[in-house]
């Protein structure tokens, strides 16, 4: 058995696509997850399983109506990932990462133009990596990241990565 993390994109955001997390571990356990654990609202999972299980979003499409974009890393991917991150911060919430499903092309000079004075960024491999000092809600760099990373990607501040990192040693 391998542990996994699947980040689920755009759920249970502004009323939208609700899906609850009691719901989503059953529907995962019915997909041979096990030790399925979830984490607030918006699509934090950690699961073992021998592969990702890539009926999920067919199930949840058929039993909710909607399709959402979901992100599996074997936890010693996310580990590696995670461990790149090049900054430090007093607050969990002014560091995010942007977990890409695909290693973001090189023209990204538009992220350069957007962000603020306060604000770092760095993509190393398959996430970008954002300080945000002032708040991700102000942040002009994160307002539309996808359409300049080019790539479909999903957020999460340093506190829910803490989180998912503490839930993956109690795997």
């Amino acid at each position: 058995m391998k542990t996994f993390i699947a980040l689920f994109r755009g759920i249970n955001v502004g009323g939208n696509n609700v899906l609850p997390m009691k719901e989503l571990k059953t529907l995962l356990e019915a997909s041979s997850c096990r030790n399925v654990k979830t984490y607030i609202q918006s699509g934090n999972v950690v699961f073992e399983s021998e592969n990702p299980p890539e009926n999920v979003g067919r199930l949840i499409r058929e039993e909710y109506g909607f399709e959402p974009q979901i992100l599996f890393l074997e936890k010693s991917e996310f580990l590696s990932l995670v461990s790149g991150n090049p900054y430090r911060a007093s607050k969990g919430n002014q560091i995010h990462f942007y977990f890409c499903q695909e290693t973001p092309g090189p023209n990204t000079k538009k992220l350069e133009d957007l962000k603020s004075e306060t604000e770092r960024y760095l993509i190393k491999g398959k996430v970008l990596y954002i300080y945000a000092p002032d708040g991700i809600g102000r942040s002009k760099l994160a307002a539309n990241l996808e359409k300049h990373l080019g790539v479909a990607a999903t957020g999460r501040n340093l506190n829910t990565v803490n989180k998912l990192i503490k839930m993956l040693d109690n795997a």
